[in-house]
């Protein structure tokens, strides 16, 4: 890689990173803010729920239209529009004035994060070297667990009543990222891999080639396996400081298990995204998917000591977060490039489906009188299916790489 190529792939991956945490930020801000939203509304808990999935559906919704867009108009444009748009959105989320205009204003953020993070995976996957490609995605993913411990630290300081607050910082910093990314990214520079020739690559943009030449399994496992494990993950985001504070921690004390949660994450995401370009990328991804209910089981019990149950939810954000990175790094290395931006947004929106499902559940859940333990005992199982698919994905990925590494997918 020559000084100008390497300048450009650092800052391509400063400007993803800082995108993803902007995404990661406005992601938890609502799980944060709901202290604070409760207060000043009075909703029920299923108004509650579907608030938090509000987003969650503009994020499936803009994931499956983004990354077909990507394909065929440019990653480029369809970024700077996706992260001003959820700029703007969350800023006019601090201007609602009841739980149906909040619930109105998540949803049209999350049409903007939704074009947005299949857009920066397929982008980082194209502009990375092919030994780099997986480390360099999940470095970006690493972006958004950072960006929710940021939220997660500006609620510990941020008075309750003070809840819009949260949202207008959400917005304002996309919104000054916007500039940087349209200098930060160059379109001319790109390292295209290399599928066969010009007669093997699919139609632009075509949502059925993701199926073709032998994709069905893998795509089918990899919805699965996203759509688990994010329902998991969202609950916990949007309920785990609620959960916690019921089950007798002080705001502060689910503030710092947030944190914990957040960061937990994004060191993970990282350390796996190193070890998936290594030799030990196979008892890594094993590791992670087992460690998932187990920690999640460990969780359900609420350690009474509050140092063991912070180290607890560290290890969960560890391996929940983690296996995400896995996951989207394993979507775009998928796809060849014609179809990588639908293929990765699909893929981020069957896990959508999860997420929307997640905080939906949690509401039920609450709503039908089930505390704190009862309530994570019941995820077990659902856990244990999405990390039998992802085993079965990543053991399927294991027996067909050296064929994969040869055509450089």
């Amino acid at each position: 890689m020559t000084g100008s190529n390497s300048r450009a792939m650092t800052a391509t991956l400063v400007g993803c990173v800082l995108a993803a945490m902007c995404e990661g930020f406005d992601l938890q801000a609502a799980g944060v803010a709901a202290g604070g939203i409760v207060g000043e509304f009075h909703p029920t808990h299923e108004q509650m729920g579907t608030f938090f999935s509000a987003s969650v559906f503009g994020l499936f919704i803009g994931a499956l239209l983004g990354g077909r867009i990507a394909d065929t108009l440019g990653r480029k444009r369809t970024l700077l529009v996706s992260v001003g748009l959820f700029g703007v959105f969350s800023i006019l989320t601090a201007q609602a004035w009841d739980i149906p205009a909040l619930t109105a204003a998540r949803f049209l953020t999350g049409l903007g994060l939704g074009g947005a993070f299949p857009t920066l995976v397929a982008w980082v996957n194209e502009h990375s070297s092919p030994e780099r490609r997986r480390a360099n995605v999940a470095l970006v993913y690493g972006g958004m667990p950072f960006g929710g411990a940021i939220v997660s630290a500006v609620s510990t300081l941020v008075p309750s009543p003070h809840w819009r607050s949260i949202f207008v910082i959400g917005g304002i910093a996309p919104l000054i990222l916007v500039p940087i990314l349209y200098r930060s990214l160059d379109e001319a520079w790109m390292m295209r891999p290399v599928v066969g020739g010009s007669a093997r690559e699919p139609k632009r943009g075509s949502f059925l080639a993701i199926f073709a030449d032998g994709r069905t399994l893998p795509t089918l496992l990899l919805w699965c396996s996203c759509f688990f494990g994010l329902l998991t993950v969202y609950l916990l985001l949007s309920w785990l400081p609620t959960l916690l504070q019921d089950a007798g921690l002080s705001k502060t004390q689910a503030g710092i298990a947030q944190i914990a949660f957040n960061l937990g994450g994004a060191l993970s995401s990282l350390a796996l995204g190193e070890l998936l370009e290594g030799k030990r990328r196979t008892p890594s991804v094993v590791a992670t998917f087992i460690a998932a209910p187990v920690l999640v089981f460990l969780l359900s019990r609420i350690p009474t000591e509050f140092a063991v149950m912070v180290l607890v939810v560290f290890s969960l954000g560890g391996a929940l977060l983690a296996a995400q990175g896995y996951f989207y790094a394993s979507a775009a290395n998928t796809y060849p490039t014609a179809i990588r931006g639908v293929g990765t947004g699909a893929t981020v929106a069957a896990g959508r489906l999860g997420s929307i499902a997640g905080p939906l559940l949690g509401g039920v859940l609450k709503g039908a009188g089930q505390g704190s333990s009862q309530l994570l005992a019941n995820l077990v199982p659902l856990v244990i299916v999405g990390s039998v698919a992802a085993l079965a994905f990543a053991w399927r990925a294991s027996a067909v790489r050296p064929a994969a590494r040869a055509a450089d997918l």
